[in-house]
């Protein structure tokens, strides 16, 4: 494992800076506030961007870089001390947040925000779909709860979202853009089949409705990371952890503004004229590599 200095971490783009240093994984909230980008300051001002998940990890990182570019964020998730905490950095960016505390499994609670959302800030203009979850199991393991409860979260969470987000824009007349984040499902996601199945499921229901939903002016697009390192690697086994980054051709983990800086040129003028797309951010792990969840079986691995 590359361990680095905290100088090497002040730069995301320097590929040592993705690994863990000190017991740490995934960057600061000071960090990912002070993240170098290539967008401009105020880019998205006067736009109101959704983010769902947006208390830990990819989502957090998403939303505070629309804040850094001058967005208002609404945010939701279940967890409403991470919340808590994301509002208050960034409201740190001298923008407006808007926080609710749902699981978007429930139409009725997605439906409630989204009509507060519209009540009170008179509409979305870009809605980020993050939020998701999955635990490692063999897929012939899974129990019919454990199936279910990804499969609800994943895909048809992710489509309540969608549908509540479109019904409005396209009642009103207004145009939309949708960016899901799926995952690196190309080749199969072993010890993770219930999460490849829904993200999977996720990416081409984006390319139907991109289609359909043309005419009301709606971009619907995906973003697919690979493995970047959040605070989310701390939930697995540390040599799980420590070779995630050697799973693919350029040998190291991502940075969760990777997956951010990916859903800001999908969801800005940038994207004007992409619809129904997957952007991969996995270093090229669709092509060559494997990661585990957890210990790769013995049947796999190399022997003399």
């Amino acid at each position: 494992m590359i361990v680095t200095h905290a100088e090497d971490r002040a730069d995301f783009r320097n590929p040592r800076a993705s690994y863990v240093t000190g017991g740490r994984w995934g960057a600061t909230d000071e960090e990912l506030a002070t993240c170098p980008t290539v967008y401009r300051p105020g880019l998205f001002a006067g736009k109101t961007v959704l983010v769902s998940g947006a208390g830990s990890g990819l989502g957090k990182a998403t939303a505070y870089l629309f804040a850094r570019l001058g967005a208002n964020l609404v945010i939701c998730g279940r967890n409403p001390d991470k919340l808590a905490s994301a509002e208050t950095w960034i409201r740190s960016f001298g923008v407006e947040v808007d926080v609710h505390s749902i699981t978007i499994r429930d139409p009725d609670m997605v439906a409630g925000m989204m009509d507060a959302v519209w009540a009170k800030t008179g509409g979305l203009d870009v809605l980020i779909n993050n939020a998701g979850g999955q635990f490692a199991q063999k897929a012939i393991d899974f129990s019919v709860k454990g199936w279910k409860a990804v499969i609800d979260t994943n895909l048809s969470g992710t489509w309540f979202m969608m549908q509540a987000a479109a019904r409005r824009w396209r009642d009103l007349g207004r145009p939309g853009i949708i960016v899901n984040i799926v995952a690196d499902f190309w080749r199969g996601m072993p010890d993770a089949a219930h999460t490849c199945a829904a993200r999977a499921a996720v990416a081409h229901l984006s390319k139907t409705v991109a289609v359909e939903w043309a005419p009301y002016d709606i971009r619907v697009n995906c973003v697919a990371p690979g493995i970047l390192e959040t605070e989310g690697f701390a939930n697995y086994p540390t040599e799980v952890s420590e070779r995630a980054g050697l799973g693919n051709p350029m040998k190291h983990t991502g940075h969760a503004m990777d997956c951010a800086e990916a859903c800001v040129y999908l969801a800005g003028a940038s994207g004007k004229f992409v619809t129904g797309e997957t952007v991969t951010v996995d270093g090229g792990q669709q092509l060559w590599g494997d990661h585990w969840m957890r210990e790769r079986p013995d049947y796999f691995k190399l022997k003399d």
